[in-house]
């Protein structure tokens, strides 16, 4: 239990903050999913367009502070790898 004003109002703020983390997380796996299951299913202009949509998502959890930036960069890079691993001939 908060003790005094102040540490009752970083306690309230916290919690909105902890909210709208979850909310954008949440929000940032959904196209991180979307660009997994296009994967998975083979269709490479789908993944392609999939990832083009996820980029911006998981930047702007990287400038929100969600994410270190090498982690996203990390992320984008696999990904991107995987997709264009699909177009190319196995030998």
């Amino acid at each position: 239990m908060a003790n005094s004003l102040q540490s009752a109002k970083r306690a309230r703020q916290s919690a909105k903050r902890q909210d709208i983390n979850k909310m954008r997380k949440s929000r940032i796996r959904t196209y991180l999913r979307r660009v997994e299951e296009a994967i998975a299913s083979g269709d490479q202009d789908r993944a392609r367009d999939a990832l083009r949509d996820a980029q911006p998502e998981l930047m702007r959890g990287v400038t929100k502070g969600l994410f270190h930036k090498n982690t996203a960069a990390r992320k984008m890079s696999r990904l991107s790898a995987r997709i264009k691993a699909m177009g190319a001939v196995p030998a």
